[in-house]
C-alpha cells in the first residue's frame, strides 16, 4: 500500500483578478485528484477548473510533456473489476498476492481527453519526461524500480532497479541522470538515461518523498519527511553538502528558473496537518520566508517564466496560488479530492 503521504480534507477559494487580467503563467495548470480519481485542469488566466478528466483509481502524480501535447498521470489503473476479468481462473489468494498492476495515462492537452493508456509496475508514484519528451520515467513504489516508457510506441521499454519504495523523481538540467527518492530507503538512487542502470545510491536521510535540481545544475535537493530538512546534494560528488530545517513533512520541492529560490511544500499530517511553503534562499541555505497556504501542502510547481508557483493543499482539496516576486499567495482555487501532483503548459 502506499505510504501516508497523501490524503484530504476541506475547500477554500480566494478570487483574484491580478493573475487572470495580466495573462500571465501556463495556459494550464494540471492537477491529480488522487482521491476523487480525477485529473482538473485549470486555467491559468481566469484561475477557474476548466475540465475535470477521469484518470483511473488513484492518480497520485502528473507532468506535462516537454512540447505541452500530453499530460502524463500515473494511477493504479481501472476500477477493480476489469482486472479481475482480466485474471478470471486465477485463484483468489493469488490474484490478491499480485496486486493491481499500475498504469501511466496521457491526457491529450488540447482535448483534454485521456488519448493512450500503459500498463507499468505497481503502485506508481511519480513520473518524469526526458529533455526530448521522447521517454517518460515511472516511479513503481511497490516493486522498487523504475519503469522507462517509450512515449511513442506508447509502451515499456527498460526497467531499472532502485531503493526501496521508491518516490519522486526528477531528471538534471543536462538530461543525463534522473534522480529518484527512495522512501523507505534513506536514499536517493542516480540513473544513468543512457545505459538505464542505477550508477549510485546517495544516503540522504529519512523518508525521502521528491528530489528537484536547480536549474543551473549545481545543486540537487531531496526532501527528508520524517526529518523535517530538505538535503542539498552535490551533483558533481553525489554528497549532501548541507541540510535545511523547514516545516513539518516535507513533501515537494521546486526551484526558480534562476536558480535563487526552492519552494518547500510541508505536508503535515491528517491529525497535525502542515499548511506552510518554506521558501530557501540557495545562496545562503536559510529559510526566506514561511508562507501560509493551506492543510497539506504538498505539490508544488514553478512557471517557466518565474512568475508563479502552484501549490496543492491535499486535506484542502485546493491549489494555492504564490507571487514569487512578492512572496505572498495571491489566489486558492478548489480542486477535486485529494490533489496531490501538479503540472504546467510550457
Amino acid at each position: 500500500m502506499r505510504p501516508w503521504l497523501w490524503i484530504a480534507g476541506l475547500t477554500v477559494m480566494t478570487a483574484l483578478e491580478p493573475v487572470g487580467a495580466a495573462g500571465a503563467g501556463p495556459a494550464k495548470i494540471y492537477v491529480a485528484d488522487e482521491e476523487a480519481n480525477t485529473v482538473s485542469v485549470l486555467d491559468a488566466g481566469t484561475l477557474s477548473r476548466s475540465a475535470v478528466v477521469p484518470a483511473g483509481r488513484g492518480p497520485h502524480n502528473v507532468q506535462v510533456s516537454p512540447d505541452g501535447k500530453l499530460a502524463w498521470v500515473t494511477n493504479n489503473g481501472e476500477e477493480p473489476k476489469q482486472w479481475e476479468q482480466e485474471q478470471r481462473g486465477m485463484p483468489k489468494r493469488e490474484h490478491e498476492a499480485m496486486g493491481n498492476p499500475g498504469e501511466l495515462w496521457a491526457i491529450d492537452t488540447a482535448t483534454d481527453r485521456v488519448a493512450a493508456r500503459i500498463r507499468v509496475g505497481l503502485h506508481p508514484a511519480h513520473v518524469v519526461l526526458a529533455p526530448d519528451g521522447r521517454f517518460a520515467y515511472v516511479t513503481n513504489g511497490g516493486e522498487g524500480t523504475v519503469s522507462v516508457v517509450d512515449t511513442e510506441a506508447r509502451r515499456v521499454v527498460a526497467t531499472v532497479p532502485v531503493g526501496v519504495s521508491p518516490h519522486g523523481i526528477r531528471i538534471n538540467p543536462g538530461g543525463k541522470e534522473a534522480y529518484v527518492a527512495n522512501l523507505k530507503g534513506e536514499t536517493v538512487s542516480v540513473i544513468d538515461m543512457e545505459t538505464r542502470r542505477e550508477v549510485a545510491k546517495i544516503p540522504v536521510g529519512k523518508g525521502p518523498a521528491q528530489v528537484g535540481f536547480s536549474p543551473d545544475g549545481r545543486l540537487a535537493f531531496a526532501s527528508l519527511s520524517q526529518e523535517d530538512k530538505v538535503a542539498v546534494i552535490d551533483p558533481a560528488t553525489h554528497k549532501v553538502i548541507k541540510k535545511v530545517a523547514v516545516g513539518t513533512v516535507p513533501i515537494q520541492v521546486y526551484a526558480t528558473p534562476d536558480s535563487r529560490l526552492l519552494f518547500v511544500a510541508n505536508q503535515g499530517t491528517r491529525k497535525s496537518p502542515g499548511t506552510t511553503v518554506s521558501v530557501i534562499d540557495l545562496a545562503t541555505f536559510k529559510v526566506l520566508k514561511t508562507l501560509e497556504t493551506a492543510p497539506g501542502a504538498h505539490g508544488v510547481v514553478v512557471t517557466p517564466d518565474g512568475r508563479f508557483a502552484y501549490v496543492t493543499n491535499s486535506y484542502a482539496n485546493s491549489v494555492s496560488v504564490i507571487e514569487v516576486t512578492e512572496l505572498k499567495v495571491v489566489a486558492t482555487m478548489p480542486v477535486g479530492k485529494g490533489p496531490n501532483g501538479i503540472s504546467v503548459t510550457p
